[in-house]
């Protein structure tokens, strides 16, 4: 049965059926100098080859010294460009036939020096040489320069190129073409995830070309220029709106280049005009409407002014064109148009533009720009989607352009034989003509411009007259006449009429551009009297109408006397200047306007009928919109058949009916219960390596009833009260362990801490044995971390007075070495020896002994003097302590000094910080309690903090306040990746439980797309992706049930709302959340604005919301760049340094101050720019070093005036001090603010690559061969970083690479590395060569133990453990001594050639790992990573392997994960350095942010590294000091949701939550359209999209959704393929082709993928050249573009596109 088409209104956007790759076309170089304006007075003509002369004429340009080398520039122009080329290489560069014109910078020469110094090739005929004076022969002096023009000609004989030229071989055209077709690109949101609010530049003819390419804009009969205008300002407003910073950039040498392809010479003056108009109104009216947006106008992207500007301003990108077209020359639409023109030319003048645009972008990317395509720009909501050529390192080897030189044809005598306006118009005739027809009273400069050029038409009779006076009337037409009443027909002429209108036109555009750029109009009119309406400077359809009007001799002598005042006064005035006489026209304005009116009202079209509707909900909100309904009709003539489903439409099986039980089989329940076990085991071991914020393993809480707001201590009583109960009479009898613990002190008088100490005794036994001082230290902190809570009164200041005296030993050593390259060492054992002393201060079980022995060290080291709280405690030491403190030398000189300089990591970081009944385990901050405040009041939070300054328990203080309520209550968690859903889901396993009285309920489930674990309507914590989330709340079956017990939804990195894809779902998400809601993120650009937008929709819902910030990170972050060595030598991985925190003083990695990175003022100073101690010292430093008398340090900002014990609370006030100051004098130019700049940059610039790097020291490397490193290849570089960091024991660490291939590159190489510098140890060191011989001996020495023990077997000799215990046979094996081969694996990694920490997992947990990841076919390099400690994390990785890598590296185990963007968002990664591996368009002001929060977490790290790997300083200056881009909304009002809405209405029976849902939608504002007039467009919109649904029969007229509206709704996230879908089944379109699939099988199901790919699986691809298209592509063995549309499809899909259109224009 066929079935009628239904599609969405814009679905016609979705039909392009070429979807292209671009691959560029060669193109030779623009070369040009800075000029005067082309309209200049006293430029000098230019000798013009004829016609008949020539073939592909070339202009050369260049100023010459006699037998010196060439300088490029324009022809009279002698001020020269910096590129050199000598004269015997610039005749090579020519080919057979041009036109060179030469510029002499020596007037004394002779003709004859002149002549031989040009060393003119043989093969060269001169056939005219004009060598002329001043004054003689057309050549002029400028300056000191004489011109010299010479014209060679050669054999053959064509039309020259009019347009632009081209200098350039064959084979640099093809370097170029296979340069830029193998450049990286991307398709990204151009402000979401790439720019952000960073300033751009929009070439100019790039945006032309791009806006004047639109098929609608009609130049040939039309020649309304208002309509390129506006076209222009659309697409400038698109960007204006979605909140981009441009600024607008022309180059003179491109003038040609917006001109389209296939346009005739005779309309390419139309287009020149165009471009003038343009230039003009956006240079003299953007500064009144938008003063940010600037345009500028440069010689070439080779002019020193615009390298100056790039410079000064700070331009992240440009978005340009790059001249590809797709669609072949043959098949060109507007070819059609014209009959006769030369498709070779044209090809010609074609590859010439894409030469010239692709040249430009190859001198951008050379210089570090990436280039946006403006011809690839699509608009998708507020996001705007375009392809970016990257410009990164291995991008910049474009072929030399120095050999190609492009410019545009010099003007003088043309084909029509006009001269240059100059010598037509003085000053004085234009300012008469001013001055003149300002006596009519106002001026514009359309009328002036007019006036002007129609004087010199008609003074060199170079027009009709009669056609002068039809643009007279016509520009008084345009002045008097509304635009409405300007929508007209073009009227029919005969052909020599027809030529003689537009030859004037031509006429007209030609001269009327050449006054526009004129230096004197520019002169004249550029002082803001005359108003600059130029934009709207010629209609060609309202003069055409006007001419004919004229020609008939239907204009009446009837005119109002304004108008014949103003016409007779126009015409005197041209009249005097011209001598024409004075025609009279007839019609008045107003009848000449009516009558063209009537004519084209008499075409207009019927308007549609719209059909009626009616909804009780959806009423209210469509009563502003007042819309006539005719009576209902059936739209399409055919009788409305309604179908049900009555099976999925996935599958054949029927739907089930959700009121029938479905019994499982036995063997369904087996097979559940197994994936449900796998997936719980699965998520206990993920659980297992999460952690809290003190480093512990988390430990879950049962969870019961209980009222809200108990302090934690009141819920830990009632836990234990529970368990108690349910131990049974097993637990009878027994009491709390604290009250033995208290009863026993008590009775015994400390017998209980008589053993802990006795305990202690025998530890730290085994710690003095420990030689390395280091790993003393390590183990007795791992201790004193896991010391039981009972015993840390007794333990707690012996043990970190032991720790303060290992550090004290370790301190003298270092001291006594007194080695400058280990000072960094020694200033940070110093640094932790205070550290140490601060926390032993508040340390529980302090005595009066341990206090005078701490105060004796400080005095000794002259450290900041620190309170010890009263005691009347005392004992002896548990230990002997030689401190000797006469051996050691001060810290620092100044305390202040050396607290800022190196104990800025170690200070104080409570922030108001205090004890809170609600929280275990620390202190929260003053922000933090404030948001437990929030949410015990059931109000809504909005929090914007940075990583790791403590967002993660709000999440599960808010889960438990849920769990703790009743058993019925959900709380909803959303997380933008799976990876994070599985997450939370792990630690909620983790941290809670909970017994229920029902079977069938969870504390927590996860439901995304691919899986389920736990019953998600059965859970009361459901963790889940938007999409779902959306899909629940949107069901009708959850309506009554589900979605009334929902209490918090929790949006966790609420900034993705931003992004392209599910941006939307996000924000309908916001719309409809039936609760109190937690938003959570750390990178919001616009706060204050997202938080206004945030309120007023949740008060909307009835719910209130307060927004909770806090600036400051847990743990600071210090940048470096690296710059690898230029020669490398591994032999093994160097040993760790001890208590060194950051990479200072690391040859080969610079320190970047913050304030280093400002390097444009223009951009101001981001909110987030965090110092910390030691940058605010050099920062004072620096100012106190360049303050002058008028920028003075004020004394306050002296650290002197700082406490003696300086908190991290103290540095935040002297930070916002010092910023505040910085942000004054980088506002002011006079100030000393670049010399600042310029200090803090020292350890940058002095930075450079190491000559050599070895990395191990030791015998071993003596015979290790270095070999030289290539610095722009990351799988050469990453392994001697890597060593760096393990000098500073900065491991573990992540790679950030955007890109997978890199990623897994990257892995291989180091992994190849470390192997091969095993293999090469194993070969030459001794020492493994003996090893093995032991290990040899060993098996074979039990090799022979097992055979004896056969051999008594056999004998039956009696076992001699026979009659012995279990314990006696632990202590005979525990008495044997263990041989130190029983667990040496000779295949395993050798230790210093790897990365793996194989202390901290379990051989049987990765044994059980490897198997299971080989059980799904892991790749075996991957395996291999693993146990050398090296991991991959990106999306395309397989999910086990991706969550073993996290495992590992949470564990400890891997120290090394090379990553994309996959774990920059939210995932437990704590890690001691992030590095930004290469640079990438993904690497973004917010990724950036995002990705650097992995480093320095809080609990794990006191500071984080953040190194910048192969990434210039420009680019990290960039990122450093962008602002966060600002949350921009959508439309979230679809088509598509419209339907579903009204599912959920219907099928919910009008239930309260689906009503509340629908007002919630359409009443609450939007984020990114919003106000009265926003409002209305949403509800037309709303409107309209009702009607679509009734046409297409997807609505019945009360709202029920009828037919195919299941599967519509089903495949929402595909709109508008959806409904295109929908529109091919109703029409029978796919019944039709698969009724063939019996005889036609191979055919049926090819066509069927091809429409299939159209709807669901296109990608974009940059527009690709039809060479590149006929050359490579369709040569290819595959399917590189999708095939087009089949026939059938496409008129079927035309067909309802029209209807559409037809019923959206009404």
């Amino acid at each position: 049965m066929k079935h009628k088409l239904t599609m969405s209104w814009v679905v016609i956007l979705l039909f392009h059926t070429a979807i292209t790759l671009i691959n560029a076309a060669p193109s030779p170089t623009v070369r040009a100098a800075k000029t005067l304006p082309s309209c200049f007075p006293t430029r000098p003509h230019c000798i013009r080859p004829r016609v008949d002369e020539c073939r592909d004429a070339i202009f050369f340009m260049g100023n010459v010294d006699p037998g010196y080398p060439v300088i490029l520039s324009r022809p009279g122009i002698g001020e020269p460009t910096s590129r050199w080329f000598g004269v015997p290489r610039l005749w090579g560069s020519i080919p057979h036939n041009c036109v060179v014109k030469i510029d002499v910078t020596d007037p004394k020469a002779s003709d004859e020096v002149l002549l031989k110094s040009l060393a003119i090739p043989a093969e060269f005929v001169i056939k005219k040489c004009i060598i002329g004076g001043t004054g003689c022969g057309g050549s002029i002096l400028v300056g000191k320069a004489k011109v010299v023009e010479l014209t060679l000609a050669y054999y053959t004989a064509v039309k020259p190129d009019d347009g632009f030229v081209m200098v350039a071989s064959n084979e640099k055209y093809t370097e170029l073409l296979d340069w830029y077709g193998k450049l990286p690109t991307r398709r990204v949101d151009l402000v979401g995830d790439y720019a952000g609010q960073e300033l751009f530049v929009v070439e100019g003819d790039g945006l032309l070309l791009r806006c004047f390419d639109d098929p609608d804009l009609d130049f040939n009969d039309g020649f309304q220029l208002l309509h390129a205008v506006y076209a222009v300002e659309h697409l400038l407003q698109g960007l204006l709106q979605r909140k981009c910073v441009f600024h607008i950039v022309f180059f003179d040498v491109h003038q040609y280049l917006c001109i389209p392809r296939a346009t005739p010479s005779a309309i390419r003056e139309k287009y020149l005009l165009a471009r003038a108009v343009i230039m003009r109104h956006l240079t003299l009216n953007l500064p009144n409407s938008h003063p940010a947006i600037k345009v500028f106008n440069f010689e070439s992207a080779l002019d020193h002014a615009f390298q100056e500007y790039l410079a000064a301003s700070g331009v992240y990108f440009i978005m340009t064109h790059d001249g590809a077209n797709p669609v072949p020359l043959q098949r060109d639409p507007r070819l059609l148009k014209h009959d006769g023109l030369d498709l070779e030319l044209i090809e010609h003048k074609d590859l010439q533009r894409r030469a010239a645009l692709r040249t430009t972008i190859s001198y951008l990317i050379n210089q570090g720009y990436n280039v946006a395509l403006i011809d690839g720009l699509e608009w998708m909501d507020t996001k705007i989607m375009t392809m970016v050529v990257e410009g990164t390192r291995g991008s910049r080897t474009a072929p030399n352009v120095d050999d190609k030189v492009f410019e545009p044809q010099p003007d003088g005598k043309d084909i029509h034989g006009s001269s240059r306006p100059e010598d037509d118009v003085s000053a004085s005739d234009l300012d008469l003509l001013l001055s003149e027809t300002a006596k009519e009273g106002v001026v514009t400069e359309r009328m002036l411009l007019t006036i002007t050029t129609l004087h010199i038409i008609l003074k060199q009779r170079l027009g009709d007259t009669q056609c002068a006076m039809a643009m007279l009337i016509h520009m008084l037409l345009i002045t008097q006449t509304d635009l409405s009443s300007r929508y007209l027909q073009r009227p029919s002429f005969r052909p020599e009429q027809q030529s003689v209108l537009d030859n004037f036109l031509v006429i007209f555009a030609r001269t009327s551009r050449r006054i526009l750029e004129g230096a004197l109009w520019k002169d004249r009119c550029t002082d803001g009297s005359l108003l600059c309406d130029v934009a709207d400077l010629v209609d060609g359809r309202l003069f055409a109408n006007v001419s004919l009007e004229q020609a008939s001799r239907r204009i009446q002598q009837r005119f109002s006397p304004r108008f014949l005042q103003q016409f007779q006064r126009f015409v005197k005035i041209l009249s005097a200047s011209t001598g024409i006489s004075q025609p009279f026209p007839g019609k008045t304005s107003s009848e000449l306007s009516a009558s063209l009116v009537a004519e084209r009202t008499s075409d207009s079209t019927t308007s549609v009928t719209i059909l009626p509707f009616s909804n009780a909900i959806f009423d209210k909100h469509l009563k502003s919109i007042s819309i006539s309904v005719k009576p209902p009709r059936d739209p399409s003539g055919k009788s409305v058949r309604v179908f049900r489903e009555l099976s999925h439409w996935h599958n054949a099986k029927r739907r089930l009916d959700p009121k029938a039980s479905h019994a499982l089989s036995d063997r369904e329940k087996g097979r559940a219960l197994r994936k449900n076990q796998f997936f719980m085991a699965e998520m206990a071991g993920y659980a297992a390596s999460l952690t809290g914020v003190t480093g512990r393993t988390l430990e879950p809480e049962l969870i019961t009833v209980s009222e809200i707001g108990k302090p934690m201590d009141e819920r830990a009583k009632e836990n234990n009260n529970l368990t108690k109960q349910r131990k049974g009479p097993t637990a009878k009898g027994t009491s709390n362990a604290k009250a033995i613990v208290a009863a026993n002190l008590a009775a015994k008088g400390g017998g209980i801490a008589d053993k802990a100490m006795a305990a202690w005794k025998t530890v730290r036994t085994n710690l003095d044995a420990e030689r390395q001082l280091q790993s003393r230290y390590r183990k007795t902190k791992a201790y004193l971390r896991d010391l039981p809570d009972d015993k840390r009164p007794i333990l707690e200041a012996d043990v970190e007075y032991y720790i303060l005296v290992t550090l004290l030993k370790m301190y003298r050593i270092l001291c006594k070495q007194n080695d400058i390259n280990i000072q960094h060492q020694t200033d940070g054992v110093a640094a932790l020896l205070f550290s140490t002393i601060r926390e032993l201060a508040v340390a529980k079980g302090l005595t009066k002994t341990i206090i005078k022995q701490v105060k004796s060290i400080i005095q000794a080291l002259k450290l900041p003097d620190v309170d010890f709280p009263p005691t009347e405690a005392d004992r002896k030491l548990s230990f002997e302590s030689d401190l000797r403190l006469n051996e050691f030398k001060p810290t620092a000189s100044s305390i202040a000094d050396f607290q800022l300089q190196h104990c800025g990591p170690y200070m104080d970081r409570n922030l108001d910080s205090a004890p809170d009944p609600r929280v275990n385990g620390f202190h929260p901050d003053g922000w933090q309690r404030k948001v437990l405040d929030e949410l015990d009041a059931d109000r809504s939070i909005f929090v914007v903090a940075p990583t790791s300054a403590g967002k993660t328990f709000i999440s599960f203080y808010a889960m438990e306040k849920v769990l703790r309520r009743n058993d019925d209550s959900v709380l909803v968690y959303v997380a933008p990746t799976k990876a994070l859903v599985n997450q939370i889901g792990a630690e909620i396993q983790a941290r809670f439980k909970k017994t229920y009285k029902h079977a069938g309920r969870s504390v927590w489930a996860i439901h995304t797309r691919d899986y389920r674990i736990n019953n998600p309507s059965g859970c009361q914590i459901l963790v889940t992706v938007p999409h779902i989330l959306q899909i629940m709340l949107l069901s009708p079956s959850n309506a009554k049930s589900w979605c009334r017990k929902v209490k918090c939804i929790i949006f966790d990195e609420i900034h993705c709302i931003g992004q392209a894809e599910d941006g939307v779902v996000w924000e309908q998400l916001l719309l409809l959340a039936p609760c109190p809601i937690i938003a959570l993120s750390a990178t919001v650009g616009n706060p204050d604005q997202f938080n206004s937008w945030l309120e007023s929709t949740q008060k909307s819902s009835g719910f209130d919301l307060t927004m909770i910030t806090h600036q400051h990170r847990f743990s600071d972050l210090r940048k470096f760049i690296y710059q690898p060595p230029k020669r490398f030598a591994f032999n093994g991985l160097p040993e760790p340094a001890f208590a060194t925190l950051g990479l200072d003083g690391v040859e080969g990695l610079a320190f970047l101050h913050p304030v280093a990175s400002l390097v444009n003022r223009s951009r101001g100073m981001p909110q987030d720019l965090s110092l910390e101690a030691r940058d605010c010292l050099l920062l004072w430093q620096a100012m106190t070093r360049h303050q002058t008398q008028a920028f003075p340090v004020d004394d306050d900002l002296d650290p002197k005036h700082l406490p003696e014990v300086i908190r991290k609370a103290h540095i935040i006030e002297w930070e916002k001090k010092l910023k505040a100051l910085i942000r004054c004098w980088m506002s002011q130019e006079q100030s000393p603010f670049d010399k600042v700049v310029q200090e803090l940059s020292k350890p940058i610039q002095d930075s450079g690559r190491a000559r050599s790097y070895k990395s191990r020291l030791d015998e071993a490397s003596r015979t290790t061969e270095d070999a030289a490193l290539d610095a722009g290849d990351l799988r050469e570089t990453t392994l001697p970083l890597l060593c760096k960091l393990q000098e500073r024991d900065a491991l573990p660490a992540i790679l950030f690479n955007y890109d997978r291939g890199k990623c897994e590159g990257i892995c291989k190489a180091v992994m190849k590395q470390l192997k091969d510098a095993e293999a090469a140890m194993k070969e030459s060191s001794p020492a493994w060569k003996s090893k093995m011989r032991g290990y040899e001996e060993y098996l074979k020495n039990k090799s022979k133990q097992t055979k004896k023990v056969v051999v008594s077997k056999k004998k039956g000799k009696a076992n001699d453990d026979e009659g012995m215990s279990k314990a006696d046979k632990m202590q005979d094996a525990a008495s044997e001594e263990v041989n130190p081969f029983a667990n040496f694996n000779p295949d395993a990694p050798v230790d210093g050639f790897h990365f793996a920490n194989i202390a901290k997992a379990e051989a049987a947990e990765l044994a059980a790992i490897h198997r299971e990841l080989n059980r799904r076919g892991l790749q075996p390099w991957l395996m291999e990573s693993l146990t050398r400690g090296i991991g991959v994390h990106h999306a395309g990785m397989n999910r086990k392997y991706r969550q073993a890598v996290e495992m590992l590296f949470r564990k400890g185990f891997l120290r090394v994960v090379i990553a994309t963007g996959t774990l920059a968002l939210g995932i437990n990664m704590p890690c001691a350095t992030v590095v930004f591996s290469g640079d990438s368009v993904f690497l973004t002001a917010l990724n950036y942010r995002q990705a650097a929060g992995r480093a320095g977490r809080r609990g794990f790290d006191l500071l984080g590294n953040v190194v910048f790997q192969n990434i210039t300083t420009a680019k990290v200056c960039r990122l450093l000091s962008s602002r966060l881009p600002d949350l921009t909304g959508h439309f979230p009002v679809t088509t598509t949701l419209i339907l579903r809405l009204f599912t959920l209405l219907h099928e919910s029976g009008h239930s309260k939550y689906a009503v509340d849902a629908v007002n919630s939608l359409l009443s609450q504002p939007r984020l990114y359209l919003d106000g009265p007039s926003f409002k209305d467009q949403v509800l037309h919109h709303l409107r309209f999209s009702i009607e679509y649904l009734r046409r297409h029969d997807l609505l019945s007229a009360e709202g029920v959704p009828l037919n195919f509206a299941g599967l519509t709704s089903h495949l929402y996230y595909t709109e508008n393929s959806s409904f295109t879908l929908n529109a091919l089944i109703k029409e029978g379109y796919f019944h039709d082709l698969c009724s063939e699939i019996d005889t036609a099988e191979s055919r049926v199901l090819r066509t069927l993928m091809i429409v299939l790919a159209h709807l669901f699986g296109r990608r974009p691809c940059k527009h690709s050249d039809q060479e590149y298209i006929e050359e490579i592509v369709k040569r290819s063995p595959s399917v590189v573009f999708l095939p087009p549309l089949p026939t059938s499809a496409c008129r079927i899909l035309r067909q309802h596109n029209q209807q559409t259109l037809e019923i959206f224009s009404t």
